[in-house]
């Protein structure tokens, strides 16, 4: 004859412990999530910003910075800074790593906005490999205070 032992389900037998470490687990994953998220949206929103915009429109169109880093000149990772905005109003101070097929660089950007137009004060580059700072706003600003002067 054969006696048939019944044995508990997995389960049954490690509910105790199996619960609280699955709901702590899930909510250590969810939050993990939300983290993630709120990072990717702030990222994009800086991304999709004027300053951020044009500032890197200008480097890929800066023939020197082209020649030292390649082309395309991209980000290359997540901006630092601030950039705010009150109604017609704005200001910049942002910091944005760039990197081309020939070296990496960081971009630096400073500017207001006033009635919707954006007037940087400072756009440079510098090179990570030699440290040269290379000013992407050097013949404009010149020009600029030029005509004040006269």
């Amino acid at each position: 004859m054969t006696d048939q032992i019944s044995q508990k389900s997995w389960f049954a037998r490690n509910w105790g412990w199996a619960v609280p470490l699955g709901g702590c687990l899930t909510i250590i994953v969810l939050f993990f999530i939300f983290l993630g998220s709120l990072i990717f949206g702030v990222n994009e929103f800086f991304t999709q910003s004027t300053p951020h915009q044009d500032s890197l429109a200008k480097v890929n169109q800066d023939e020197y910075v082209v020649n030292i880093l390649g082309k395309p000149i991209e980000t290359n990772g997540i901006m630092n800074g601030s950039i705010s905005y009150q109604n017609s109003r704005g200001s910049a101070d942002i910091s944005i790593p760039i990197k081309g097929p020939k070296g990496e660089a960081q971009l630096y950007v400073i500017g207001t906005k006033q009635d919707e137009q954006w007037a940087y004060t400072e756009m440079y580059v510098i090179i990570s490999e030699t440290d040269e700072q290379i000013d992407i706003l050097g013949y404009e600003q010149n020009k600029d205070d030029n005509e004040d002067q006269w």
